[in-house]
């Protein structure tokens, strides 16, 4: 099996799916449960999953939070109620939150361009474990099911020896029969007890 450099290295130009939202993926594991190490990284793809829609929503209000920030600054600028020294200080305060609010902006963008890559690196990860994982049940599954090929073909052999043997008996059982009969009589087998079993006979009498 190849080492896990050489999977990444074959799965650079690939297109892997998100395992953790595959349906499939998962009912792979029905019958045997998945190991801690699968657990752990499948519980890694998902955290950053969701990392990445909490910052997507939080990049959505605060674009929104900005928008209504640069409304208010319009506002104020035809607001001719308000005197020049009041519309300032609003003024001021908005632009003062306009710049936080950009810097955060900022920050959940530079932070939402890296979750992909961990994303693309865990679910891989994930990957090559559950390859791992299941080849070694193919290689196991595939040794037992030789071992069962080779007992059902060593039964099938005992089967027809026993076949031929038990015909063997039975002949023989009715050529001492026959020959019994011929020299005692069926009074003298039937005082020793000896009776021979044939079910063509008992059909037919039947």
């Amino acid at each position: 099996m190849k080492t896990e450099e050489e999977f990444k290295k074959a799965l650079s130009n690939k297109n892997i799916p998100i395992l953790v939202l595959d349906q499939k993926w998962h009912r792979l594991f029905a019958i045997h449960g998945k190991t801690d190490e699968i657990k752990e990284t499948e519980a890694e793809v998902s955290e950053l999953l969701a990392l990445q829609g909490k910052i997507n929503n939080e990049l959505k209000k605060l674009k929104k939070i900005k928008s209504q920030l640069m409304d208010d600054i319009v506002q104020n600028m035809d607001d001719e109620n308000d005197n020049s020294a009041e519309r300032e200080k609003k003024r001021q305060e908005n632009k003062k939150l306009i710049d936080e609010v950009n810097e955060k902006i900022a920050e959940e963008e530079d932070r939402l361009l890296e979750i992909p890559k961990e994303i693309k690196d865990a679910n891989e990860r994930l990957m090559i474990l559950s390859m791992d994982y299941f080849y070694s049940k193919i290689r196991v599954n595939h040794t037992e099911a030789q071992e069962i090929e080779e007992w059902i073909a060593q039964v099938r052999i005992d089967l027809k020896k026993n076949i031929i043997r038990k015909q063997n008996r039975t002949i023989n059982n009715k050529e001492i029969y026959s020959y019994l009969h011929d020299i005692f009589g069926a009074e003298v087998l039937d005082l020793f007890d000896i009776q021979y079993d044939d079910p063509m006979i008992d059909n037919k009498e039947s």
